[in-house]
């Protein structure tokens, strides 16, 4: 009896863990994808209003966010929209809405430019927040079930390289002033679509060492989204003492502790090694 009570424990364990894991990454999965439809709209948004608008001198800024549709705002230095740019869910510019007509924030927006000025103030004045040759911070402002945050991406001003790290999170409180800063790589990863030795690359990996961000992260999901239509690669993988997320193309996220996934692999390689001795012997 006491052996079947045990048996049940670690088998519940075992669920328990297992649901956890798949809760957990679909809420990073989720918040990665929110991530990349505000950049997209930014990506394509900018390209849209640089090239229709003529008063460049009068640009204070811009940001982007999902009402209904995907949307990107440009407001002027005295703190007006003079730019909204809609899109539909494939991001196509040609089936984009561009109305340049000059107007005051709505609600909504007053809370993202709120959140995205304070967070502006906070990359100007905290040295935590550091700019790499040949790169540029991108400031994300996302707004969900009230819960106001802002993510710092690093992109790059180059081509054929994707960016991971030197990324941010600010979280706010709930008088919209600047409760938190935290880092969610140690460093600036920097890897090539296409290698002079190896020609295309086809994946990647990278390992995370803070305490708290031991997973694959939004901002990850975020670029690798972004830069999926240049680098075609099939799957991307990250390491930490606790974890082993490993992302593929279709968007599907599967974290595993890092002890299981080592397990995982011994078997497959003894299998395989087992198979191949077998074969030798049947020759």
């Amino acid at each position: 009896m006491k052996k079947n009570l045990a048996v049940l424990f670690i088998l519940f364990g075992v669920l328990f863990n297992a649901q956890n894991l798949e809760k957990l990454s679909k809420e990073i999965n989720d918040e990665g994808i929110a991530l990349y439809r505000s950049e997209m709209a930014s990506w394509y948004g900018t390209d849209l209003f640089i090239a229709n608008y003529e008063k460049k001198e009068n640009i204070g800024g811009y940001f982007s966010y999902i009402d209904d549709v995907p949307k990107c705002i440009f407001f002027s230095k005295d703190q007006k929209v003079i730019g909204t740019i809609s899109f539909p869910t494939n991001y196509d510019p040609k089936d984009a809405s561009l109305d340049l007509k000059e107007r005051n924030f709505t609600p909504l927006e007053t809370e993202y430019f709120t959140i995205r000025q304070n967070a502006l103030k906070r990359i100007q004045n905290d040295t935590i927040f550091k700019v790499y040759k040949n790169t540029n911070l991108n400031i994300v402002p996302l707004i969900k079930n009230k819960v106001k945050k802002v993510y710092v991406l690093t992109g790059p001003s180059v081509n054929n390289v994707v960016i991971f790290g030197n990324d941010y999170l600010i979280t706010f409180d709930n008088k919209d002033e600047v409760k938190n800063v935290e880092k969610l790589h140690n460093s600036m990863i920097a890897q090539n679509i296409h290698d002079e030795k190896v020609g295309k690359t086809i994946s990647g990996i990278h390992s995370h060492v803070i305490k708290n961000w031991q997973t694959i992260t939004p901002t990850d999901i975020c670029t690798l989204m972004l830069y999926q239509k240049f680098t075609d690669w099939g799957t991307y993988t990250t390491v930490s003492k606790k974890f082993v997320s490993i992302w593929n193309s279709n968007n599907k996220l599967v974290i595993m502790k890092s002890e299981n996934f080592k397990n995982m692999a011994e078997n497959i390689l003894k299998n395989k090694d087992e198979k191949s001795k077998s074969e030798e012997t049947e020759k």
